[in-house]
């Protein structure tokens, strides 16, 4: 039997939310980490760090709540603290991600030979992530092993904040994104596909209202949306699980785990085949909150529940 369904609320809450961009810090920071090193640039991020736990009250309350969740007793300030502080650290390594400096970094992978088969297969397939730890440090193996292709899949008005970060940081990093949201962005999905790409979705929360389906999630029930899954049944695609968590100082463990494959699901089972991946992708997910804590970085009210429909 299918989780319940309801109208998601994901307009009203992380929407509400914005991640917070400035291209002239971004510049300066660039600068420094690349002129002075990482080092110098983790003292600028400390106080960065430290002015949001204090001056951005909702973010703090959102990460209050999390924590207590997956620590199961309420957060320290300083705990707090270092969950603020492992984003901005993700943020910062981008900055060395995007220019080519993935030799700075220790990189474990785990499922390495999930997608090594995958690449070999010769067709590509959907990579399921979240807003945890980094998508980056993913992006950045693919463009340093030539068979390994890898595209992103995210909203306009995001895809239009990435571009303004990229080009503070490096404007010759040339991601290939694809604008979800018009009415060619499916075949756009099915055509990097087709071609042997891996197309990353943060299949956490969206844009727009959408159905969304209840499921446990630390304890308590959360809402997914089921577009992504969805769209993958309906591209008769393979579904794997990703993570790039950060591990602390220049250390990542990058996840790759297999969520589903829709090759050869009938239709007539293909909402059950949905429902089975929901939970597992969302299992994934809490696995990795509770190895990696600080590594869920969406600071807004998941688990306010939007109205059942009738």
């Amino acid at each position: 039997m299918s989780a319940p369904e309801a109208r998601s609320a994901t307009p009203t809450l992380w929407t509400g939310y914005p991640e917070r961009s400035n291209r002239l810090m971004l510049r300066l920071m660039t600068w420094i980490s690349l002129r002075m090193g990482r080092r110098a640039g983790r003292v600028l991020l400390r106080g960065i760090a430290l002015y949001f736990l204090l001056f951005s009250p909702s973010a703090g309350r959102a990460s209050g709540d999390y924590l207590r969740r997956v620590k199961g007793r309420a957060a320290t300030l300083a705990e707090r603290y270092r969950h603020i502080f492992t984003f901005a650290s993700t943020i910062h390594d981008r900055i060395y991600l995007l220019n080519a400096r993935l030799d700075d970094f220790e990189i474990e992978i785990e499922g390495e030979p999930l997608i090594a088969a995958q690449v070999a297969s010769g067709t590509g397939a959907l990579l399921f992530g979240a807003h945890l730890g980094s998508f980056e440090v993913t992006r950045a193996l693919g463009r340093s092993q030539p068979d390994l292709r890898i595209a992103l899949a995210m909203y306009e008005d995001n895809t239009r904040r990435l571009n303004d970060m990229l080009a503070a940081i490096n404007p010759a990093a040339r991601p290939d994104l694809i604008a979800l949201g018009g009415p060619d962005a499916i075949l756009a999905i099915r055509d990097r596909i087709e071609a042997g790409a891996l197309v990353g979705v943060l299949a956490d929360r969206s844009l727009r209202a959408e159905t969304c389906r209840s499921l446990p999630f630390l304890g308590s029930p959360a809402s997914f949306p089921v577009s992504a899954f969805r769209m993958a049944a309906a591209l008769k695609t393979r579904i794997i699980f990703m993570a790039g968590l950060y591990r602390g100082g220049n250390r990542y463990r990058i996840r790759f785990l297999p969520i589903a494959d829709f090759g050869s699901v009938p239709r007539a089972e293909r909402e059950a085949a949905i429902s089975a991946a929901m939970e597992r992708y969302v299992q994934a997910l809490e696995q990795c909150c509770r190895d990696a804590p600080d590594n869920w970085f969406n600071f807004y009210p998941f688990w306010q529940e939007p109205a059942l429909r009738p």
